[in-house]
């Protein structure tokens, strides 16, 4: 017979770290075990905590395998460089050692499991020096598990040891972690990570480049688990040469110079052309979602730099792409980043419940490209501190010529800015101190708010109007400016939409302002007080008292104000009818006879 081929191991099994020498990125936890082991000072529990794949079963095993090592001529003692080839190293890599025994807490919850544990501790080990209880995922214990686990991890026996792993160190019991010595593994450096793969590259007789493992590297967030198995995946993907373009296809991402065209593209407000170069990255391959993440990446990564220039040099970033980083962090500003973050990651919400990914990321560009080039609230403060803008109406400056009507769609002007200002200042009362400007030919036929509100039904903004009907408690009015008090319901930004209109109407600013109080009555509000006060006069005349007493549920439908005497016929125009036929003027219909 011959031998069966061995069946293939993946990457992350097969350079598994065997020794404490083996592991990376925790040397602190290291220093501190060998120290522990070489005085003696082994404590009865270990708990191990960090996000997935930086070896904390890896460091429970290894930790089992030098407690029990007895070394190759079978003499040796716990030691932290166990020897790898005794029959408890093999066995306990192995996973079939008898004495250490794994238990995945994910599965085994109640405490009926934790109640084989505690019945076992009481026996010696079979044949190791110690009994080893390795719980993985310990914090998916339940609290009855965990609190009939507490006498026993406190007073173990002297020959069991316990130890804990978890990526939730959060969930797990104050009264288990105060019982155990506790280490937090790190996130692996992006340098010693990047070193890892090339190791690992090199022995397997793979070809891959160095911005290949960096974008491996990037894509593994510090796990060394999942770096190797993307390493693994990228040298099958390759077939042996594996390069940076192959990695990205694998990985689904964007070329990352290609993200900063994109992004540059964007704060340039060059709308067509950045969805030509989404539309060109997704018809190659790239993920929506993970386009948009790469641009928030870049925004989080050209933040920092602004801040800290000394994060530019990221091993994982190609040095072109550093260059066009900082060049970006010294150019732009840090309030326009921040908003391009926040935009990001709204868009990023939308795009997760669209029906098209697709369609939420060019909508989300759209959105980013037409908000790249506005002011700040302080550059507003600033332009109406210092006044008009050059060729607009200015304050006082009655012989200058008012600016040209704006189109219907145009943006918000200096006049609409004061507007926009005056509602967004209401909440606290606050006016603005600049006066309207404008040319008093333009303003003059508009001496009354009713003209106002004349030139919006002229214009059949009906909308606006019912809002100025129901929602603005006028306080003053001058040509060119109004301040109001806004009613229950009214919307924020009135007074900026009525500022916008009234200026591309009449070709003349207007400052619309909000204040706290002062306001008299609505429109709507005085007509229905009106209103209510003529169905009172109405229902208190006698004849009409009369009629709604002899016909129970009769109302006042509407009142009509009378109408200007018509003139009669002349006399004897109707035969039959004379002055001593005419109706009296105390007859009652409703008296009998």
């Amino acid at each position: 017979m011959t031998d069966s081929p061995r069946p293939y191991q993946v990457l992350a099994r097969k350079y598994r770290p065997e020794t404490f020498a083996d592991l990376v990125g925790q040397d602190a936890m290291v220093r501190t075990l060998r120290n522990a082991f070489a005085a003696g000072r082994i404590a009865q529990a270990f708990i191990m905590t960090g996000i997935r794949g930086t070896g904390k079963t890896t460091t429970a095993r290894i930790i089992a395998k030098g407690l029990n090592c007895i070394g190759a001529d079978g003499t040796g003692g716990p030691t932290t460089e166990p020897c790898g080839v005794c029959e408890h190293c093999v066995a306990i890599m192995e996973g079939r050692h008898v004495d250490v025994i794994e238990m995945d807490a994910a599965s085994r919850t109640g405490v009926g499991d934790i109640r084989e544990i505690i019945e076992s501790v009481h026996y010696r080990a079979a044949s190791a020096r110690y009994k080893v209880h390795i719980i993985d995922d310990v914090h998916m214990l339940s609290t009855n598990a965990f609190n009939a686990l507490l006498k026993t991890l406190e007073e173990p026996p002297p020959h069991v040891k316990f130890i804990f792993a978890t990526t939730e160190i959060r969930k797990v019991p104050v009264t288990v972690l105060s019982r155990c010595q506790r280490f937090d593994l790190r996130r692996i450096e992006p340098e010693v990570m990047i070193a890892l793969l090339r190791r690992i590259a090199i022995a397997e007789g793979a070809h891959i480049g160095d911005d290949a493992l960096a974008l491996i590297t990037r894509a593994a967030e510090g796990s060394a688990r999942d770096a190797t198995s993307l390493l693994d995946q990228a040298i099958s993907h390759g077939a042996g040469e594996t390069g940076t373009a192959e990695v990205r296809a694998m990985l689904g991402l964007a070329d990352r110079g290609r993200v900063l065209d994109l992004f540059e593209m964007i704060l340039r407000g060059e709308a067509a052309a950045a969805l030509d170069e989404l539309g060109r990255q997704y018809a190659d391959g790239a993920d929506p979602v993970a386009v948009l993440r790469d641009l928030a990446e870049v925004a989080h990564w050209i933040s920092v730099v602004k801040i800290a220039p000394g994060h530019a040099d990221d091993p994982t970033v190609a040095p072109d792409e550093r260059a066009r980083g900082s060049a970006l962090a010294a150019t732009l500003s840090q309030r326009v980043l921040a908003r391009f973050w926040q935009m990001i990651l709204k868009a990023l919400e939308e795009v997760a419940i669209a029906p098209n990914a697709m369609m939420a990321a060019e909508m989300a560009v759209i959105r980013l490209t037409h908000v790249a080039d506005l002011p700040s609230p302080e550059e507003l403060i600033r332009r109406l501190e210092s006044g008009p803008p050059e060729g607009g109406g200015g304050g006082g400056g009655g012989g200058m010529r008012p600016a040209p009507r704006p189109p219907a769609a145009g943006g918000a002007t200096a006049g609409a800015t004061a507007g926009a200002m005056g509602g967004a200042m209401g909440g606290s009362g606050a006016r603005l101190q600049a006066q309207p400007a404008g040319d008093p030919g333009l303003l003059a036929h508009y001496a009354r708010f009713e003209d106002v509100l004349e030139l919006v039904r002229a214009r059949r903004d009906m909308p606006l109007l019912l809002e100025i009907e129901t929602t603005l408690r006028l306080a003053r009015y001058q040509p060119g400016r109004i301040e109001f008090e806004p009613a229950p319901g009214a919307r924020p930004d009135l007074a900026q939409r009525l500022g916008q209109r009234l200026q591309g109407w009449t070709g003349a600013r207007w400052a619309v302002v909000v204040v706290n109080g002062g306001g008299t009555p609505t429109i709507a509000e005085a007509r229905s007080t009106a209103e209510e006060d003529l169905r009172t006069r109405a229902a208190a005349h006698p004849l009409v008292r009369e009629v709604l007493v002899r016909f129970p549920g009769a109302r006042i439908a509407a009142i009509r104000p009378p109408q200007p005497d018509a003139p009669g016929p002349a006399a004897g125009a109707l035969p039959g009818i004379g002055e001593e036929d005419a109706v009296p003027d105390d007859w009652d219909p409703f008296e009998e006879d």
